[in-house]
């Protein structure tokens, strides 16, 4: 719903039938003045913001908290193995227990085929 020639257009002439065409220079001149004033607010808080949290954002590393690097079921095996530390044969099982990519492919068909057939319906229900 953008703001489009003949929105504002429409806008206009109700504000002039309503205001009447007197008092229709003070109320677009508060308005323009309201609209500076929010203006100068929204950019002052910007800078403001990034004043005072540039020194926290900057020491943040991001990439540990991207959320595609985490799976949860090696987060699940992990937390129920009694070693915190993974082994080399606990992180082979894990890559070999992930589905290749023609397995992902074979279920997300069958998702699509079990989703094309309608739904079961009951007479008595309804």
């Amino acid at each position: 719903m953008g703001l489009s020639f003949e929105k504002i257009l429409l806008v206009a002439v109700v504000a002039a039938i309503l205001l009447g065409p007197s008092n229709l220079p003070r109320y677009a001149e508060t308005l323009g003045r309201a609209t500076r004033r929010f203006k100068l607010f929204v950019q002052e808080s910007k800078q403001r913001v990034k004043e005072e949290s540039s020194d926290v954002i900057d020491d943040v590393d991001w990439r540990k908290l991207d959320p595609r690097q985490y799976d949860p079921r090696r987060i699940i095996a992990d937390a129920l193995r009694d070693d915190p530390t993974p082994t080399v044969a606990a992180a082979a099982a894990a890559a070999a227990a992930q589905p290749s990519r023609v397995e992902i492919v074979a279920r997300q068909r069958e998702d699509r085929e079990r989703n094309l057939r309608p739904a079961p319906f009951d007479d008595d229900a309804t």
